[in-house]
């Protein structure tokens, strides 16, 4: 059943943007307070975001397109809930294609890229010594897509973010063990210095193993659940 979704300082203005909701919806999705398998009331979560029903019928479309949520006819939309052996072959299509992105992203990024991706990996840092688990995830995120960008490869991008967006929820979970959230960090300083030197094969080789961690932990998370 679903709970009330906070907003905090972040109520969705009356701006008719469905973008704005689908924006809160995916970090709701994302950091486990829609989680899975939650049935999406759609009047309860226009009160609370406040906004009217159009808009939230477009950020589910635009959700479902990303298959963070699975639209139900005439019953609205779900949180999918994926097995373990359907999240055992998703991170080893990702951990394939962020290999693939280090690999390209080390020959073609642009000397602007490599300094964004060193200034993102500064910040992460810093949101990890504060403990903002959130900012840091987003700031994660932010690095592995810009890896993937990098790579300049418009069919590679499209690929990893259709498999990456169904993962979201796990890998943000991931991190909720401390000490796995320190390697993690740690994993994370690797690659980037890798990516600074265009060392092709040293960076796939650390984004492959990085997702592969990410991986087990999840899958010993889920097997705990059940």
């Amino acid at each position: 059943m679903q709970g009330p979704l906070s907003t905090g300082q972040s109520l969705i203005q009356r701006r008719g943007l469905h973008q704005a909701v689908a924006d809160r919806l995916r970090e709701a999705i994302v950091e486990g307070e829609l989680a899975a398998g939650t049935r999406l009331n759609e009047r309860l979560l226009c009160e609370q975001l406040g906004v009217s029903r159009t808009p939230m019928r477009e950020a589910f479309k635009v959700l479902a397109g990303e298959g963070l949520i699975r639209l139900l006819p005439n019953r609205g939309a779900v949180v999918p809930q994926m097995t373990i052996d359907e999240v055992v072959q998703a991170f080893e299509v990702i951990a394939a294609l962020e290999s693939l992105s280090g690999r390209l992203a080390a020959e073609r990024a642009t000397p602007a890229q490599i300094k964004k991706l060193l200034k993102l990996q500064a910040d992460m840092e810093q949101a990890h010594a504060a403990a903002n688990l959130s900012r840091y995830y987003a700031l994660n995120a932010q690095i592995h897509s810009l890896i993937n960008l990098s790579a300049d490869n418009p069919v590679l991008q499209e690929t990893y973010a259709t498999v990456n967006a169904r993962l979201q929820a796990l890998r943000f979970r991931s991190n909720l063990d401390k000490t796995k959230w320190d390697k993690a960090v740690k994993e994370h300083a690797l690659i980037a210095k890798a990516f600074a030197k265009r060392d092709a094969a040293r960076l796939a080789e650390l984004l492959a193993a990085h997702v592969t961690a990410k991986c087990e932990i999840v899958v010993r998370l889920l097997e705990a659940d059940q």
